[in-house]
């Protein structure tokens, strides 16, 4: 389980990551507008966020199956 939860958290972070790299760009290099920066940076910084959780909760259900002494895949 913890592999298919690793993997979820993987590919939506990085799915968001890559949004947010290219609202940036778009908006720091392309338009006039200068709306699109700051949501790009919260984008990227939101992907960050949701990526660290991730591996905070994988980590944590870890620890507690070490402590209870049971394997669960």
């Amino acid at each position: 389980m913890k592999t298919t939860m690793l993997e979820a958290v993987k590919y939506f972070g990085g799915t968001v990551l890559i949004a947010g790299i290219i609202i940036f760009c778009l908006g720091f290099f392309g338009s006039g507008s200068s709306v699109l920066t700051p949501i790009g940076i919260g984008t990227v910084m939101g992907a960050i966020f949701v990526f660290l959780m991730g591996l905070f909760l994988i980590a944590s259900e870890e620890m507690l199956l070490k402590a209870q002494g049971t394997k669960q895949d």
